[in-house]
Formats: structure tokens, C-alpha cells, sequence
């Protein structure tokens, strides 16, 4: 590609390592603000056409392959095709085949099994890497329009919003003033597997690239060599495949006569005698008696029939709020508290037990390996999975569940030490490997480095700021709002990344996207000639970084 032709369909082949990133994400975010504002005016003509446009964009084609080549986790697992992508050529090649129009047939998807928290397997269906990169373009053409319609308590994959929106919604809503005690913890029963494809399809209506969403949802898998077919349901691993099931979801604001207003903070409100959070195929619902949330469970029956789903029987119930339920991890109930509340009670929200101990499976499996790599690397390993477990939960009342698992790791840490040091007194021991910082003196840490473990302890607790109402990033008129959230919001990086992304405004200088986009950070050196000052460090995503140092070597090879 020529680094100055920005037209739609450049003649060139693309070049990955000259592609101007900045104008690529800056033209996909501003055709999906573009479709948001038509259909936020109801204008479908305007809508479709904008789609279309969406659709042969020569931007999306780059920022979908880098989605799928570089930014998901399953980039390096194949389909059936076993094929990966997995250099700069390769990926050019790869747009180019997108932007020539050509209609490819959706091949069947490569079934595996993950374990899930209960023991059972959970099927996913992964396509090949082409099929992935189409359903991106797709995906960014449909989910402006459904950006402007989804319900404001709806949260599971949806740009801009997460589980801690949801579980802060959840406690605005049953506080000691609520009203609604009576929970129905609702269960689909196979959710992605069992959506019926003629529902979801008419849902869509005349989306330009319906075609092709009906060859994914028609393609089958393949299992032990053999075809089978799909007559319903999304694959989970697809990359539309939660925007569909989203799709199929819409609309319990309607059955269940939920309605909002606004306050003049732009907060919502509802008088309704019922209230829900959803977030993706989990939800629950808030009523005033048992009576009426026995009536809500027939409704989302008959409901979800329509969509070719069924509630599990063994998994939904209906408790009340002093009997607490679980959802996303989290433990929510009511206590009596006179101290507090002048109600006399009040809500907590914790982590599970069940959270609690997949952790732990997790933490111990590292450790299990700690002997067959340096001490150093493993630390690294299982710093990563504390900070990122304890991030997820530190919106909650975790500071007993944090100090229980220290203690826990403590007695790992102690263990681990001995067992390598088996004709060690325990002086000695403690003396190598523990040392003193934040006023605890039971630091684990690798002999002869800086590198020490952290505490769960460690991660501060902080209180989630939800997101207001109906917001979406793809609305044009709240860039101000989002961007201050982006902003403040408690970061998840390491504290080096944390003070160069705060200099940074939490840019990246290369594309101009967050860097918290869920790609793997990089410090950059930038060179100064002539100077002895050292080099200045710019935090970028992994992949600015590779195309930077690309360029620079290119420059010093060739001129």
C-alpha cells in the first residue's frame, strides 16, 4: 500500500508495516458514529447505506485483520483449515483478499472443549482465520445499529461496558431502600447452542450482509473428522457470535413493562414493579413479592420459547435478597446491620467462594511448574494472574477474601522454599527469601533480584463509576464523557505502565487508540541524536511498537 493512498480500494498491494493506523481507527469510529446517529434518528434508509459503506470500507479491512491476527486470544488457534496469520505479508495478503469483494463460502467451524467452573465442558466453535476477519467487518457495521437500541441494564459484551457495570447496577438496585427483595436468578439453559436461527435472522431484517451471517450460523462443525450440521444456535469463539446472542436477548424491557426516565443528572429511574441486569446469556430480576416473581418466570418462559431457549430448571430460582445469590463471580447479599442502615439492613457484595477457589486451582497449577523455571519467570506468572483476579474484584467488600488468599499463598510461597532448600533452617529461609516493603516483612521474592510477589492485598479497593444509561462510545455527542472516563477509571497496568500512560493521556502515540484496548503494551525507546540524555520511553501497543521499529530499521538500512 502506499503510505499517502487512502482512498477505499487502493490499486497496491498493502504493506502491514506502513499502514497509518490513526487514520484507519479514526475511519471505522467515525462510520460507526455515523450508523449510531442515523438510527438513533430512525433514518433505516441512511442506516443501510452507511452499512454498505462500512462493509467495503478499506479501513475496517485493516482494523478487522488486526483484530483477529494480533488482538484476540485466539489468534494463534486455527480452524479447520489450519491456517494462522501470523507475519506482517501475511496479514497484508489478507486485506487485500477482503478488499477485492470476492464471496467466500463459510467453512464449517473446529469444535473443541474448555472445562467449565462446575466440571462439565463448554463446546466452542472456532473458524478459520478468514471467516474471522469477515465477521469482524461485519460486526462493525452491525453493532452501531444495535448500539442505538439495546435496553440500558443490558451489559455483557458491549463496547464500553463490563461486569462490574452490571454488579454496581445490581447494587443501586437492591440497597436497604430497595423494594424489589425477591430475586429470580434466571438460567438459559445452552444459551449460544439453541438460538433459533429464522428468529435471529428476521430480527436482522435487511442487514446488507445478512447472507453471510446465515452461511455462519448454517456452516456446521467438524468434530473427529467428521461434519455435523447446525440447525440452530451461534458458535461461542466466532467473533459476531456474542453480538448475535445480544441480539436474540433484546427486548425484556418490553415483556417484563420495565420503564425508565431520566433525572435531570442524566441518571435513571424507574417506578416499575420489576427490575433486571443482563449481562449476555446471565440475568436476573427484581420483584416486590414471590407471587409476582413466580409470574416473571412463566413470562421469560414463553419469551424465550419464541427464541428456541429454555430455562434450566435445576439452575434458576427465585431467593430473596437475605438469602444473597451469586452472579459474575460475585456473592450478593442482604444482612441485618442496625448500626449502619436505618433500615437495619444492609448489602454486600463479595467475591464467591467458587471465584475463590478457581483461583486458587489457577495459583497452584503455576506453582506446580515453579521447579522446572527460573524463580524469577514464575513470579512474573503468578503476579499476573493475582493482579488481574484481584482487579476484577476490587470493586467488591474483598478485603477478607484478599487477606485469606496472602495467607494462603504465604503457606505456598513458605513451601515451595523449603522444598528447595530441604536441609535449610528456617532462619535461613526467611532470611533469602522474604524481605521488607510497605511495612510487611513477609515479601516473597527471588534471591539476588528485585522481583517480588504481590499481596491481594496489595490492589486498593476502589469503587466502580457505572456507566450512565444508554451511553454508548459510538455516540458522538458523549466523546467527552467517554473520554474522561477513559481518563480517571482505575487502571489495570503495572505502576511503570500506569505513569508513562498517564503522561500519555492513555494514548497511544501510534494509533491513536486506548492502550487499554486489550493488546500487549511495549515501552519504546526513542532515539535522540545528538544527545546525551537517555532515551525517552513511549508506552505504545505491542504491534505500533513492532511497525515502529520496522520503520526505523528500514530508514537505517535503506536511507
Amino acid at each position: 500500500m502506499n503510505g499517502n493512498n487512502y482512498s477505499n480500494r487502493p490499486s497496491s498491494p498493502t504493506d502491514w508495516n506502513t499502514v497509518n493506523w490513526r487514520w484507519a481507527f479514526g475511519t471505522v469510529k467515525n462510520l460507526r458514529q455515523r450508523i449510531y446517529r442515523a438510527m438513533t434518528e430512525s433514518d433505516l434508509r441512511r442506516v443501510r447505506s452507511l452499512q454498505k459503506l462500512m462493509l467495503r470500507s478499506y479501513a475496517n479491512h485493516l482494523v478487522s485483520v488486526r483484530k483477529v491476527t494480533q488482538q484476540n486470544t485466539g489468534a494463534r488457534t486455527p480452524g479447520v483449515d489450519h491456517v494462522l496469520v501470523k507475519t506482517p505479508a501475511a496479514r497484508g495478503k489478507l486485506v487485500d483478499l477482503l478488499r477485492t469483494g470476492h464471496k467466500v463460502k463459510a467453512r464449517p467451524v473446529r469444535r473443541i472443549y474448555i472445562p467449565k467452573a462446575n466440571g462439565k465442558e463448554r463446546p466452542l466453535g472456532i473458524p478459520t482465520i478468514l471467516d474471522r476477519a469477515v465477521q469482524a467487518v461485519v460486526k462493525n457495521a452491525l453493532e452501531p445499529e444495535w448500539e442505538a437500541r439495546f435496553e440500558a441494564t443490558s451489559y455483557g459484551f458491549r463496547p464500553g461496558r463490563s461486569a462490574q457495570d452490571a454488579i454496581q447496577r445490581i447494587y443501586l438496585q437492591t440497597n436497604s431502600r430497595c423494594r424489589k427483595p425477591w430475586v429470580v436468578d434466571a438460567d438459559i439453559k445452552g444459551c449460544f447452542d439453541n438460538i433459533d436461527h429464522e428468529f435471529l435472522l428476521k430480527l436482522l431484517g435487511h442487514f446488507p450482509a445478512i447472507r453471510e451471517i446465515r452461511e455462519w450460523l448454517k456452516a456446521g462443525y467438524m468434530e473427529d473428522g467428521l461434519r455435523h450440521s447446525t440447525d440452530a444456535g451461534t458458535p461461542q469463539g466466532g467473533v459476531i457470535s456474542p453480538l448475535l446472542a445480544n441480539i436474540a436477548l433484546h427486548g425484556l424491557d418490553k415483556v417484563l413493562g420495565v420503564t425508565y426516565y431520566r433525572t435531570t443528572e442524566g441518571y435513571l429511574r424507574s417506578y416499575s414493579k420489576r427490575l433486571w441486569v443482563r449481562y449476555a446469556d446471565d440475568f436476573v430480576v427484581f420483584c416486590e413479592t414471590r407471587e409476582d416473581a413466580e409470574k416473571v418466570v412463566e413470562v421469560l418462559i414463553e419469551w424465550l420459547a419464541k427464541r428456541g431457549l429454555s430455562l434450566s430448571k435445576d439452575k434458576t430460582r427465585i431467593v430473596h435478597l437475605e438469602e444473597g445469590f451469586d452472579f459474575l463471580g460475585f456473592n450478593i447479599r442482604r444482612y441485618p446491620s442496625h448500626s449502619i442502615t436505618k433500615s437495619g439492613m444492609v448489602l454486600l457484595i463479595k467475591p464467591n467462594k467458587e471465584a475463590a477457589k478457581s483461583v486458587k486451582i489457577k495459583l497452584k497449577e503455576i506453582w506446580s511448574k515453579a521447579g522446572h523455571r527460573p524463580l524469577e519467570a514464575t513470579i512474573l506468572k503468578l503476579n499476573a494472574a493475582i493482579r488481574g483476579w484481584a482487579n476484577y474484584f476490587r470493586s467488591s467488600v474483598c478485603a477478607e477474601t484478599f487477606s485469606g488468599l496472602d495467607h494462603w499463598m504465604f503457606q505456598k510461597s513458605y513451601r515451595f522454599a523449603c522444598k528447595r532448600h530441604p536441609n535449610k533452617g528456617k532462619r535461613w529461609i526467611v532470611t533469602r527469601y522474604y524481605t521488607k516493603r510497605r511495612g510487611d516483612k513477609w515479601i516473597f521474592r527471588a534471591p539476588g533480584t528485585d522481583r517480588t510477589l504481590l499481596k491481594f492485598s496489595h490492589t486498593k479497593v476502589v469503587r466502580h463509576v457505572m456507566v450512565q444509561g444508554y451511553s454508548s462510545p459510538d455516540d458522538a455527542s458523549l466523546a467527552e464523557y467517554w473520554d474522561k472516563r477513559q481518563k480517571f477509571r482505575q487502571s489495570t497496568l503495572s505502576i511503570k505502565h500506569r505513569i508513562l500512560a498517564s503522561k500519555q493521556n492513555w494514548v497511544c502515540p501510534v494509533c491513536g487508540e486506548s492502550l487499554e484496548n486489550g493488546e500487549l503494551l511495549r515501552i519504546h525507546y526513542a532515539k535522540e541524536e545528538r544527545s546525551d540524555k537517555p532515551f525517552p520511553q513511549i508506552l505504545m501497543h505491542l504491534y505500533c511498537h513492532q511497525q515502529t521499529a520496522s520503520r526505523i530499521h528500514s530508514e537505517a538500512v535503506y536511507g
